[in-house]
């Protein structure tokens, strides 16, 4: 069995001095395939997320990205290498329209940028329609869809989300999860927090459950969301 495209194992982490909020945490993703990180608030699913892309300082563990150790590598060391990160809040820049919001997010880019976003008009024809539109002025999903549209504008190999449906309604959270099937079929690995345990599990090839900074159970969507201890404990039965 090959090893995961990109792997953070047996993360220990937390922020500055204080204490440890990972322990021994792996996630992994593999090539086009779609993990989601979920659990309870305060189990740490969103310092995984971070510690995976180099955001904390970790005491423990490594990352692996197609089997080169990153660890060492800042943020933006790893956007060069094919990482990409939406954040949950402050993911767009408001007073720019939504095309300037693109374009920012192929600035380390010196080829013509023109098909990929035509790339992300296609998969989000709303902004298409919007483009000259300040981003500020969108609804909550459709600042969504900026923001994972500046993260494609990289041309990642790996695109993590954190809380993509945060505040969104079921329609919209139902669009914006048919989209990342869609980035996903392209082959763009797909690493996802969500509190939309039960819906993020439905689309996902890969789900961890954490517990307290732990790994609590490890599976594929489906059989987690089968298994009758996971669905009393963390998807209301």
């Amino acid at each position: 069995m090959s090893d995961p495209f990109l792997i953070g194992e047996a993360m220990t982490a937390g922020y500055g001095k204080g204490p440890d909020i990972l322990h021994e945490c792996t996630i992994a993703v593999d090539k086009g395939e779609i993990a989601v990180i979920v659990g309870p608030n305060g189990a740490g699913k969103s310092t995984a997320m971070k510690a995976v892309f180099g955001m904390l300082n970790m005491n423990g563990g490594r990352v692996l990205l197609d089997g080169e150790d990153i660890t060492a590598l800042s943020p933006q060391a790893r956007v060069a290498k094919g990482m990409a990160f939406v954040p949950q809040n402050n993911n767009v820049f408001t007073s720019l329209t939504v095309e300037e919001n693109l374009e920012m997010g192929a600035f380390l880019r010196r080829d013509d940028i023109n098909q990929t976003m035509e790339q992300v008009y296609e998969l989000f024809p709303i902004l298409r329609d919007k483009r000259m539109q300040a981003a500020g002025e969108l609804s909550g999903g459709q600042r969504q869809q900026v923001a994972v549209g500046r993260a494609l504008m990289t041309q990642p190999q790996v695109l993590m989300l954190d809380e993509p449906t945060a505040g969104v309604s079921p329609i919209v959270m139902d669009e914006l999860f048919d989209r990342i099937i869609e980035v996903a079929r392209s082959g763009i690995s797909i690493l996802m927090v969500e509190q939309n345990a039960r819906q993020a599990l439905e689309i996902a090839d890969k789900g961890y459950v954490l517990v307290q900074g732990r790994n609590r159970f490890t599976d594929t969507g489906q059989v987690l969301l089968e298994d009758p201890e996971v669905r009393r404990s963390f998807l209301g039965g």
